[in-house]
């Protein structure tokens, strides 16, 4: 049923009042006690808080009453007939879909990448140790920058940013500022510490500097938080694709976990490496062609930014202080400088691909590639979301009925503007699922170094040889593959859960990175206090971030157009749904209201490494402190015990006590705690690494 467009003004004008009073009404509901409740079928007649049942109503309610009936009735009984050429936008009678050349460009890139792993993993020499399986023996720059750019990349963020431009505009392009910032962190403190020491996991840093415990933490924190984003990963591209392209979601996932599994745990390192340059290859070559081909069919790059620009999608200074609100400058540069640090820096999957490489100066050269890479992959999708944009300028698939997901925009755009080009939908679908085989061929393979070298050999102390080191690494991957699998099914039934799934992310990404910082930047931080500072630190940070998705209210798109749609927009069901929506009570008060749970999600990354720095060095302090005292009261008893002077209290030099012919006395030995051997304790080769 179609009205014309007085009407329809009329009657959302009527629902805005109606919304507005029904507020006001519920906050103010506790004024009549022993009232009856109210009933959600007349939210739309309710005036000044009064019961619509009974005749204790007023006239206003009353007038109000049968004006909205009123409306109601005209409102449905006033048709336009369709034009005979005209249909309706939420069901048309041609869907675009897959064809035969699109399938088969997406089946050729599956093909070679499980070619690549048959390669590797049966004629390639090499491979048998555990050391070439997890870091592929000194490999060539070119593909492991190639490996490291797809590594950032994920299918999340190629649907998820076009629709961040479209409906919210450019403020998170600022992104890429922190990109920058991170690589003198990453090159002068980072990467120096982990090849001098020459480790597989980076993990092994952490039980060097602060002992078995941290660096098991570490390892398991990593193991939860790779295993649940892999899922994510793979599941929330699988949906968008399937409801835009007609593709099964079931098929999807299974496709990109045979081929990722076999070829992350057959090859090894080289494989993922080898395949993830290929994957990278088919992903700049989509995402070009879309750009290129938008310049045609959907406006040059004039166009898309002036039409932006007349829209209020161009913004780039929000320089509001507040916390709370979601984009700004200050939490897309600071928060996400901590967010990317802690992929760069203190993530498994990059830093064991960065050690695959023959030295320091390479890895340096190849990290700095691979952001700059990043960079302008990032750029590309963020200007593809304007050029979306300008396309639809007049006529908002969403809004339409077209789409039923922010996130379906993308393959909706492409599938449906460029069906006439044969394979343009496949290098694009099959651009989509390389960036999902990178992310997770790179996940199984840097799980498997955790779990052998962290795990297995540190924390269950299980010697394993290097022969073996390669069989049980290749199980290992095979076994996460497989348990990733089976949360994909778990994770799909979570609904909203998603996107605190992808948040609890970059909790536990900044708890570790808190870890390392304390690591290098206090000394006197120690096992203890890093233990329980980072348990402390990560139970807080995923209570906030938990209760803020859940308590959080989703941030209102910008305007969008209907007026020149080629298709005739149902706004009957549109209205009707508004009107439909379930009540719901406004508290004031409750802790969910607390500005802690509204803030921007782009500071948990900053706040769970701050928090983990923090009360791991003061908790350190303590025990510290407390330790002191006991070894006083122990040793000395006092300052009264003739054997202990006051200068030896005052001193951070060991004491050694010697038994003389005329009794006790004590020395102050002036050595260097770092240099002890005794066999408690560890020497610290971090501090002794910093010092030089």
């Amino acid at each position: 049923m179609f009205a014309t467009q007085d009407t329809i003004l009329k009657l959302l004008t009527l629902c805005a009042l109606a919304h507005s009073i029904t507020a006001l009404a519920l906050q103010e509901k506790s004024q009549a006690p022993g009232s009856a409740p109210l009933d959600p079928s007349h939210k739309y007649l309710i005036v000044r808080g009064e019961s619509p049942s009974g005749s204790s109503g007023s006239q206003e309610h009353v007038e109000f009453d049968n004006a909205a009936t009123l409306l109601l009735r005209a409102f449905k009984s006033q048709q336009i007939p369709a034009p005979k050429d005209s249909e309706e936008c939420s069901a048309p009678s041609h869907k675009a879909t897959f064809s035969g050349y699109d399938y088969v460009i997406l089946l050729g890139m599956l093909v070679i990448s499980l070619g690549i792993g048959i390669f590797y993993g049966f004629f390639q020499k090499g491979g048998s140790s555990s050391n070439e399986f997890l870091l592929g023996s000194e490999m060539n720059i070119f593909p492991v920058t190639l490996s490291l750019t797809t590594s950032f990349i994920t299918a999340i963020e190629l649907l998820g940013n076009p629709s961040e431009m479209y409906f919210q505009g450019t403020q998170f392009v600022l992104i890429v500022i922190p990109m920058v910032m991170v690589i003198p962190v990453a090159v002068k403190i980072f990467y120096p510490i982990y090849f001098k020491m020459e480790l597989t996991s980076c993990y092994e840093y952490l039980g060097i500097r602060f002992g078995k415990e941290i660096r098991i933490l570490g390892a398991v924190l990593y193991v939860i938080q790779m295993c649940f984003y892999t899922a994510v990963a793979v599941l929330a591209p699988a949906i968008a694709l399937s409801k835009a392209t007609g593709l099964d979601t079931k098929i999807a996932v299974v496709l990109i976990y045979v081929v990722c599994v076999f070829y992350s745990s057959q090859g090894g390192m080289k494989a993922v490496v080898i395949a993830d340059s290929f994957q990278a290859a088919v992903l700049a070559v989509s995402l070009v062609l879309i750009v290129g081909l938008g310049s045609f069919y959907s406006g040059n790059p004039i166009q898309v930014f002036q039409t932006a620009a007349e829209h209020n999608r161009l913004e780039f200074f929000n320089m509001d202080p507040s916390p709370t609100t979601r984009h700004t400058v200050w939490s897309v540069v600071i928060g996400g400088f901590f967010y990317w640090t802690s992929l760069f820096c203190t993530n498994q999957a990059s830093v064991q691909k960065c050690m695959s490489l023959k030295s320091l100066r390479l890895a340096k050269i190849a990290l700095g590639f691979a952001i700059i890479g990043l960079i302008a992959v990032f750029l590309l999708n963020f200007y593809t979301g304007l050029m979306v944009f300008t396309h639809y300028a007049d006529c908002d698939p969403l809004t339409a009925g077209r789409i039923s997901a922010t996130d379906q925009l993308l393959p909706y755009y492409v599938i449906n503007t460029y069906e006439h080009i044969y394979s343009v939908a496949g290098i694009f679908v099959a651009g989509i699922f390389a960036a999902s085989l990178g992310t997770v061929a790179s996940a199984l393979n840097s799980l498997s170094a955790v779990t052998c070298e962290d795990l297995l050999v540190n924390g269950m102390n299980i010697k394993i040889s290097p022969e073996k080191g390669a069989t049980y690494a290749k199980w290992m991957s095979l076994g996460f593959g497989i348990a990733s699998f089976g949360l994909v099914f778990i994770v799909e039934h979570l609904g909203g859960v998603l996107q605190a799934t992808l948040t609890l992310n970059g909790l536990i990404g900044g708890v570790t990175l808190g870890l390392f910082v304390l690591g290098i930047a206090c000394k006197q931080a120690n096992t203890k206090g890093a233990f329980y500072g980072g348990l402390l630190s990560l139970a807080l940070v995923i209570f906030v971030g938990v209760v803020a998705q859940i308590a959080s209210v989703e941030q209102p798109a910008l305007p969008t157009s209907l007026d020149h749609c080629d298709c005739l927009v149902n706004l009957t069901s549109i209205t009707q749904n508004i009107l439909l929506e379930p009540m719901k009570i406004i508290e004031k008060g409750g802790f969910t209201s607390w500005p802690i749970f509204r803030l921007s999600y782009m500071w948990f990354s900053m706040i769970g490494c701050l928090l983990t720095v923090f009360l791991g060095w003061l908790i350190s302090l303590i025990i510290d402190f407390v330790q002191r005292r006991n070894v006083l009261k122990i040793t000395g008893k006092g300052i009264d015990n003739p054997a202990v002077s006051e200068e030896i209290f005052k001193s951070d030099s060991q004491v050694q006590y010697t038994t003389t012919s005329s009794g006790t006395t004590t020395t102050a030995v002036d050595t260097d705690p770092r240099e002890t051997s005794s066999a408690e304790g560890h020497v610290n080769h971090a501090i002794r690494i910093d010092d030089e």
